[in-house]
């Protein structure tokens, strides 16, 4: 049981004496082989895995899952999670943490044999401020010390049993939890707009360039070319016409320590705003000099889909190629280089076997329809101003999110008021 408090009533605890009384209610997943992918099926109830959790970014990715049949899932009853319960990994990127929420797609989930399940006890707990607690940095650090494998990271449920938690009264935790979650909701809103302005001008351009469907199309016959059929006045270009490749490299000496670099890992997937840079104090070797509203695309395979608008101008891996488009196409250049045709033709074009590489010669080649200067200027001065205002929203993202990670640790370990905290975060809203 809880053995010292806080002057301000915080109880030092476990994570076993808040966990709820209710039997296996801190269990480990299925033995490995009984849920195996032989089981998987189409739909039915979903195992969560690794891709669902996180470092604290979200409460729960709650997408891309294996599912089994409702027979096999009852046979790991033991192993249900549900909203309210918290998972942890327990075998490879230990420190992620979900909580599957309320609003859950699922009613239920089956978790995966490399992962641990915690029900805390909701009279004494609320399930979003352990979330936070877990997921704070010193936590993460405790529990990558507590690792007890060799070449694969591994915790226990002992080690997750043995977790200190540091407990206010209910309320407290509830309003520090809405603190948080505050911030968090304003981030994911970002999110929500970033995606609906980056599939807005997806969408713009497919019907423009693709179905040929621009304003006026109704009076521009279509007709047939060499290269295939075009609006009557439009003719075939290249990539290369609207953006050609730039390779300017640098040696890390010649790199100013403050200039931000962006490495294959830092570009998102299947989204065109970049939301992830590191520094150049970060590089060994040599990189590619970039400006701001270049393309970078990651020219190996499994990061063909990585496809970004630069904001800033930085420095990139090597493993990146850089386009610079004409500023009168720009937009149209990074819808061209981020659509699903353009990856297409660069995996089929790639050269090498173990580690295939896109041939930037051949994308320069990629044949581009090239209607006339005023239908580009008006595509440009619809479509640009929404990548724009992706990356002011992520910007904004980036700032409520370092907002909330300095937070985080103070107010719950009882450092800053909750009274403070709101204050805060009403100027941050």
């Amino acid at each position: 049981m809880a053995t010292t408090t806080t002057p301000d009533q915080w109880i030092r605890t476990t994570a076993q004496d808040i966990a709820s009384t209710e039997p296996r209610s801190i269990v480990s997943g299925p033995f490995g082989s009984s849920i195996g992918r032989r089981f998987f099926v189409e739909d039915g109830v979903p195992v969560i895995r690794g891709s669902n959790l996180s470092f604290g970014e979200v409460y729960f990715r709650d997408e891309g899952f294996v599912f089994l049949t409702a027979e096999k899932a009852e046979e790991f009853r033991n192993c249900q999670a549900v909203p309210g319960d918290i998972v942890f990994t327990a075998a490879g990127t230990i420190g992620q943490v979900g909580l599957i929420p309320p609003t859950s797609k699922y009613p239920l989930y089956i978790i995966s044999n490399k992962q641990l399940r915690l029900r805390p006890d909701t009279e004494r707990c609320d399930p979003k401020f352990l979330f936070y607690w877990f997921t704070q940095p010193s936590m993460r650090a405790h529990i990558e010390q507590a690792n007890t494998g060799s070449s694969i990271p591994l915790i226990n449920l002992g080690i997750l049993r043995s977790l200190p938690v540091l407990l206010p009264p209910l309320e407290t935790q509830r309003r520090i939890a809405a603190i948080l979650g505050a911030y968090d909701d304003l981030i994911e809103v970002n999110r929500r707009r970033v995606a609906v302005l980056e599939e807005m001008a997806r969408g713009l351009f497919e019907e423009w360039f693709v179905r040929f469907r621009f304003p006026g199309h109704e009076d521009v016959p279509i007709v047939d070319t060499p290269g295939g059929p075009l609006p009557e006045g439009w003719e075939w270009g290249t990539f290369s016409k609207i953006a050609p490749e730039v390779r300017e490299t640098l040696s890390p000496s010649s790199v100013d320590a403050e200039t931000p670099y962006v490495g294959l890992e830092h570009l998102p997937r299947r989204s065109t705003t970049l939301n992830n840079c590191g520094a150049a104090t970060d590089v060994d070797s040599t990189k590619a000099r970039f400006r701001r509203g270049d393309i970078l695309f990651g020219k190996i395979r499994p990061y063909f889909h990585k496809v970004v608008w630069a904001p800033f101008d930085g420095i990139a891996s090597t493993d990146a190629i850089i386009w610079r488009p004409d500023p009168r196409l720009a937009a149209r250049a990074l819808q061209i280089a981020s659509s699903d045709a353009f990856v297409a033709h660069s995996v089929q074009t790639s050269n090498g076997t173990k580690m295939p590489r896109a041939n930037s010669k051949v994308l320069a080649n990629y044949p581009c329809a090239m209607p006339s200067a005023h239908l580009s200027q008006q595509f440009e001065g619809v479509v640009m101003p929404m990548v724009e205002q992706a990356a002011v929203l992520q910007k904004a993202n980036e700032k409520l999110t370092a907002a909330r990670d300095l937070l985080l640790p103070r107010l719950i370990s009882g450092q800053l008021s909750v009274e403070a905290a709101e204050r805060q975060l009403e100027n941050a809203a």
